[in-house]
């Protein structure tokens, strides 16, 4: 699992490859990742965009930017989390994603809360000892 803390608020990740989805003989390389998202600090704060740099295993990067997390604008009040899963497809066996939520404090500022940069490898993937 990969985590980071962004001024009180704690993003966790956990990504895992859905070989049940994925064709690598067609270059399709699927990926879920389960999030959770802590609100550890003393205000209220409301999840209002994403931004996410998905790299492929090439260094080809896909920026994915909107509104919420599946669908939704979770209001996180002190000591409360949400959790939501979703997925990304790859042309490549591995690649690493990274991104940021906005998060919305009652008097309108918006805080940038980094999402950790986390890794996704198939077991396609050839391996290499260094």
């Amino acid at each position: 699992m990969y985590s980071s803390t962004t001024r009180n608020v704690t993003v966790f990740v956990e990504p895992r490859y859905l070989d049940s989805e994925s064709v690598p003989e067609k270059n399709v390389y699927v990926w879920a990742y389960h999030v959770r998202i802590e609100n550890n600090g003393a205000e209220t704060l409301q999840l209002r965009t994403r931004h996410w740099k998905i790299t492929d295993a090439y260094g080809r990067v896909q920026e994915v930017r909107g509104p919420g997390v599946v669908g939704e604008q979770p209001v996180l009040k002190p000591g409360e989390s949400f959790e939501y899963t979703s997925g990304t497809p790859l042309t490549t066996p591995s690649g690493i994603m990274a991104g940021t939520y906005a998060m919305e404090a009652p008097d309108g500022s918006l805080l940038d809360v980094a999402i950790p940069a986390f890794s996704l490898d198939s077991p396609d993937m050839p391996r290499q000892v260094n």
